[in-house]
């Protein structure tokens, strides 16, 4: 049963990055242009993302299992340090470099092409760089 949940979620977000045009590059290039020409549609985007998830987290912070039964971990308390800055600073450069973020290109599998496989492997390779400095105490 968690299976067949999690690829019918995973279908659902997929196609709601589709719908939305968030696996548009150029779109979301445009979005985050906020200096030169706008596009300021994906802003209804993050709105339709953040009410319902403002729902499901007052939910859960109430429940003590999931709907599957498996038990709900404790939030952590909120640190901000130099590698979450650092972390959500190279995120924002990839994206607005790229136009991609990891769903999105994941997304663009299918029909991306070269850049999108790219990407991809430049992310999945640094995230390994990361695990791997992370481990020999470096990072």
């Amino acid at each position: 049963m968690r299976a067949v949940l999690a690829l019918l979620a995973g279908g659902l977000f997929g196609a709601g990055l589709l719908v939305s045009g968030m696996t548009d590059t150029v779109k979301v290039q445009g979005f985050l242009d906020i200096f030169g020409a706008w596009d300021a549609t994906l802003i209804f985007v993050m709105g339709g993302a953040i009410l319902p998830m403002l729902i499901a987290w007052r939910v859960a912070a109430r429940r003590e299992t999931s709907v599957l039964g498996t038990p709900i971990p404790s939030p952590s308390a909120p640190v901000l340090d130099a590698h979450l800055l650092g972390g959500a600073a190279l995120f924002g450069f990839g994206w607005a470099l790229a136009g991609l973020c990891p769903g999105p290109a994941m997304a663009s599998l299918s029909f991306g092409g070269l850049p999108g496989l790219v990407f991809l492997g430049a992310m999945i390779a640094g995230m390994l760089l990361w695990t791997a400095l992370r481990g020999r105490g470096t990072a």
